[in-house]
């Protein structure tokens, strides 16, 4: 079965762009161009993987998706990439992002560059999910 991306991007070039990218490597991508602010939406589209940018209309309404995600027992370990051109306001954060498992990807790139790190993130949740599992099992036990 096909990995399910969520593209979350406010431009509908950019959300065209992904679909043909990620569509011609296999995934299946559902798109949003408006931030997500309830759980029970990402929930209902089960996605394996978030991609997301930061801006919207100018507000950092990205950041406020992201962190309803990860504080949330449902969707936080949902991996996330973070795709933007406000490489500024990332940089100031890359570190915590990174801690926090978050991917991240500059506008403009190179679609070698983001396959790389969706494949890399999508194994992040797979070895999460593996984890979880044994631990599950160890308490069976």
């Amino acid at each position: 079965m096909a990995k399910r991306i969520l593209v979350v991007n406010d431009t509908q070039t950019i959300l065209e762009l992904f679909q043909f990218i990620l569509e011609g490597e296999g995934y299946e991508m559902v798109a949003s161009s408006t931030p997500i602010h309830h759980p029970g939406e990402i929930e209902r589209v089960n996605p394996d993987l978030i991609i997301i940018d930061i801006l919207f209309n100018q507000d950092k309404e990205g950041w406020q998706m992201i962190q309803m995600l990860k504080m949330q027992r449902s969707t936080a370990s949902i991996p996330l990439i973070v795709c933007t051109a406000a490489v500024e306001a990332v940089r100031e954060m890359e570190g915590h992002l990174f801690a926090k498992g978050v991917f991240v990807v500059y506008k403009p790139f190179d679609i070698d560059d983001l396959l790389a790190t969706v494949k890399q993130a999508l194994d992040s949740r797979n070895h999460i999910i593996s984890i979880r599992e044994d631990d599950d099992q160890a308490k069976k036990t």
